[in-house]
């Protein structure tokens, strides 16, 4: 991959920037919301954890994923007792990731909601894993996703 198209590491502070330990413990949280709805699908619990999760997409798609809930838990109780990050990462690429999430997410909610188990299961399943895959190694599938986009998109002028 080309340096161009990595996400940008700078100093804290500058830009619109994320902490990539929030970005993890966002993940996490997600992890946890979708297992649940996961294992209880089928019922009107799942349904509204689905919906929730689908906000929570939806604040990272249209407000930057330094604005969810997740983060606004992090910053509060987390970040403080760990530090400022020595390096930020550009948002653009998380925010990409969400976009993806709120897909999965609608498609699992519209499922839910018509009675396709299975649909909303394989479509909950698919958030879960990239989620669960972000959550314990760091790796965003969403935002390489973002990458592999940026990378094949003609560049502008």
């Amino acid at each position: 991959m080309s340096a161009s198209l990595r996400p940008a590491v700078r100093p804290a502070g500058a830009g619109d920037r994320v902490d990539p330990r929030g970005q993890r413990f966002a993940a996490t949280l997600t992890t946890v919301v979708l297992a649940t709805a996961l294992v209880t699908i089928g019922t009107t619990f799942a349904t509204v954890l689905i919906g929730l999760q689908l906000v929570i997409f939806a604040v990272g798609v249209l407000a930057g994923p330094a604005r969810t809930p997740y983060a606004q838990l992090f910053a509060r109780l987390v970040r403080p007792r760990i530090g400022a990050p020595e390096e930020t990462e550009d948002a653009r690429p998380p925010r990409f990731a969400q976009a993806v999430g709120a897909v999965f997410a609608l498609a699992g909610l519209g499922a839910s909601l018509a009675g396709l188990t299975v649909v909303a299961a394989v479509a909950v399943g698919f958030a879960l894993a990239a989620a669960l895959l972000n959550a314990a190694t760091g790796f965003c599938l969403g935002c390489e996703m973002y990458l592999l986009v940026r990378r094949a998109a003609p560049q502008r002028a």
